[in-house]
């Protein structure tokens, strides 16, 4: 079995890094070691407007989101309106087998039910080995594209660096009554999830994802938070799923024909937790580099290097910014997040996230708030993300 390119993980990456090297004119496979694409499911399914329209399907059963309201340790709420849609609540295997669907449509061959095990290389060439449906296989390709998720075992035996840092999530889906079907409810504080934040995210099917992320103790922090926004939700379980979010990409993403990207390349919000807006992003650069350096003959390291610089032209900054301002809020205390949600409950600070709030880009808002005239208070607050400079990065 022979292929330009092969791409390991059939998620939204995956399909997209596939889809965007099939129309470079590459030969492509992708291959899924679970036997159905979009299962099990490792996410919330909150994704931006802007992360929609990147994953290019015409149609998807959604349902509309336009603002937050974000839980105060000191139980105060800031409910944060963006007078439009701001995000949308999505089935999360639907969209990936959706995207897997229209890789098919660009030529890409699939094989699903098979996990890579390895590879050698064989000159220019590498040779792929793989377990389908329980038989060993072998596929020879020029470039490999690992879209395996955290734990990448292409970038593992590629010899690429570890993302920076891991956190735990687990999420339950209940029945329970949605009191407002367009807002999400975010909570914070060191007693909720250590680390990052919980939510509680309605559905168009009348259910409630309520989960969480954290540096410790994430099922034991969830069953907390469940009995904490709807009591009779242990008993109204319609699904389970826990993952984990990767922070922060490693130094580089690739060696002779090899690359990696998605959650295998650390390309997650690290202030949200999402990875479809710039895990798609960046596979779309990926699948256009592999393509055209099989075209072009050259699939060493440095022609592949392109993807690399590529990628972090376009997002890389954003992610930095992301990790100071996640470094930043975890030195706060939760007297001082209570501080920082006071200071935001604001008419004129409101205005300012209304108009500029961005799920993809946090920093503009951010900076928009610096530089407004409750900015004292504000600066008082978050010395430690001031001190890392996060105004003058994105100037």
């Amino acid at each position: 079995m022979e292929y330009d390119v092969v791409v390991v993980g059939a998620g939204p990456a995956g399909s997209m890094a596939a889809k965007y090297a099939a129309k470079a004119g590459a030969r492509v496979l992708m291959i899924e070691e679970h036997e159905t694409i979009g299962l099990p499911v490792q996410c919330a399914g909150l994704i931006s407007t802007r992360a929609f329209e990147g994953c290019e399907l015409e149609t998807l059963n959604k349902h509309a989101i336009r603002g937050a309201h974000i839980h105060a340790p000191s139980g105060r709420v800031l409910s944060v309106d963006g007078k439009r849609t701001m995000a949308y609540v999505v089935d999360r295997s639907e969209l990936d087998r959706a995207m897997a669907l229209e890789a098919l449509k660009s030529g890409v061959a699939s094989l699903v039910k098979t996990r890579f095990s390895g590879l050698r290389r064989e000159g220019t060439k590498l040779l792929v080995t793989a377990i389908s449906h329980g038989e060993p296989i072998e596929i020879q390709t020029s470039v490999l594209i690992g879209a395996d998720g955290l734990q990448s075992t292409v970038g593992r035996l590629a010899g690429l660096d570890r993302v920076q840092s891991v956190l735990t999530c687990a999420q339950a889906e209940v029945y329970t009554d949605i009191v407002n079907p367009d807002f999400v409810e975010l909570y914070v504080g060191q007693d909720v999830a250590p680390s990052f934040f919980a939510w509680a995210i309605p559905t168009q099917w009348g259910t409630v994802r309520i989960g969480l992320c954290s540096s410790e103790r994430s099922m034991e922090l969830l069953n907390s938070l469940l009995g904490r926004i709807s009591p009779r939700s242990a008993a109204s379980l319609v699904r389970f799923s826990a993952g984990a979010i990767p922070i922060g990409p490693p130094a580089c993403t690739v060696t002779d024909g090899i690359l990696i990207v998605g959650d295998a390349a650390g390309q997650v919000k690290p202030t949200s937790g999402g990875g479809i807006y710039p895990g798609t992003l960046c596979a779309k650069i990926a699948g256009t580099v592999a393509g055209q350096a099989v075209t072009q003959g050259d699939t060493s390291k440095s022609a592949l290097k392109e993807y690399d610089r590529q990628w972090r032209s376009e997002v890389g900054r954003e992610l930095v910014t992301g990790l100071r301002i996640r470094d930043g809020l975890n030195k706060l205390s939760d007297d001082e997040l209570d501080y920082v949600i006071e200071a935001l409950d604001d008419e004129k600070m409101l205005d300012i996230i209304s108009r500029y709030g961005d799920m993809d880009h946090p920093s503009i808002v951010l900076r928009k708030l610096l530089f407004s005239t409750k900015a004292p208070r504000l600066l008082k607050l978050i010395k430690p993300m001031i001190k890392l400079r996060i105004a003058k990065t994105n100037q």
